[in-house]
């Protein structure tokens, strides 16, 4: 089954046309007519190759909207025409602890991520002795996947406004559900990206007071009046600052560059919780009595396994939460990668299919 796809050929090259094969529909898989994928961060950190060494030719998207063409005959899930998504993992061990509690996320031997991956399990149906046939996202016209790794997205919802929900939505929303975010409390989000501006959205949807925490004072009027944050801080405005200390009860960190950890904890009231979702290239440093007096917590969080995805997939169709976006052409994209490493866009690229 050809596939027209956009593609990184080499690492840090430009995203050219270039065509794979998509294996034919198995008992248990989903075909999808991709119509719109979203750009994440991580596409560029990838196709960049500056996540380590990564495998080419690269058909990035792990944000994935489309309908269903075709299923396989162990399929009772879906149908055709069913309205569907497919987010960072197409397929996992399934055995380990964390897959039978659905957090495919953490499988203990690694999830088969939807790109810039192998499909490396014997019960994968490209499974090969030598380590499984690479994995291709969702910039491309078509996918098949199994079944328990697609999830069904509201009708209520624009498609492309919801395609970003399969990365950047889950993304914040898990670590609010794991870590036990309650209705009235004060939610921080750090950095006012693609993630952030999810996070915003999610934790008004949550019944959170949600306080933006900026490098600059230009996104104000943004979180405020468009995303309707209800506190706007400046990290280098004193008064912004010493006003927020010791106010907030979570903050998600969506920041992928260095910054000063210290600073962010001190917005922390006792028991807070500090949870990192953005991965900064380089290594961060905080002090033990950052956190040691008051409790505080700091922690990470990866994603979120099928489970709670289609979990944060229902929530935002009962809020209607979709994610501002700019829809672009295939063309584009390269172009895209230069101003997503800018924060050039508000708040997520996505891209057209249909151009390809």
């Amino acid at each position: 089954m050809s596939c027209k796809c956009y593609a990184a050929l080499v690492p840090a090259g430009p995203l050219v046309p270039h065509t794979i094969e998509r294996r034919p529909v198995g008992a248990d898989d989903v075909a999808i007519d991709i119509k719109f994928a979203g750009i994440c961060h991580s596409d560029v950190h990838q196709a960049r190759e500056e996540w380590g060494s990564a495998l080419f030719p690269m058909v990035p998207g792990h944000e994935i909207g489309g309908f269903v063409t075709a299923v396989g005959p162990n399929v009772t899930s879906f149908k055709v025409g069913d309205k569907v998504g497919v987010g960072c993992m197409v397929d996992s061990c399934r055995e380990c602890q964390s897959c039978k509690e659905g957090d495919e996320n953490y499988c203990a031997t690694g999830a088969v991520m939807t790109y810039n991956g192998k499909y490396k399990y014997k019960h994968c149906l490209e499974y090969t002795e030598d380590g499984g046939k690479p994995t291709y996202g969702g910039y491309s016209q078509s996918i098949v996947v199994d079944k328990n790794y697609v999830c069904r997205i509201p009708d209520n919802l624009d498609l492309a406004g919801a395609t970003p929900l399969l990365c950047a939505g889950v993304t914040v929303y898990s670590p609010m559900a794991y870590n036990g975010l309650k209705a009235g409390q004060k939610l921080g989000v750090a950095g006012l990206g693609g993630l952030g501006a999810m996070a915003v959205m999610i934790g008004k949807a949550w019944g959170c007071e949600v306080t933006v925490l900026s490098r600059t004072e230009n996104k104000r009027d943004e979180a405020i009046k468009e995303l309707k944050a209800d506190k706007f801080v400046v990290m280098s405005n004193e008064e912004d600052v010493k006003s927020a200390t010791a106010s907030l009860d979570m903050i998600i960190d969506t920041i992928a560059a260095k910054h000063d950890i210290p600073t962010y904890l001190d917005f922390l009231r006792q028991n807070g919780k500090f949870v990192m979702v953005g991965a900064p290239a380089e290594p961060l440093d905080f002090h033990a009595f950052s956190i040691i007096p008051k409790r505080k917590t700091i922690t990470g969080s990866l994603i979120g396994g099928i489970r709670e995805t289609q979990e944060m997939l229902d929530f935002c169709g009962k809020h209607d939460i979709t994610c501002p976006h700019e829809i672009i052409s295939g063309d584009k994209i390269t172009e895209s990668y230069d101003r997503v490493v800018k924060s050039d866009v508000k708040y997520r690229f996505v891209i057209d299919t249909s151009t390809f």
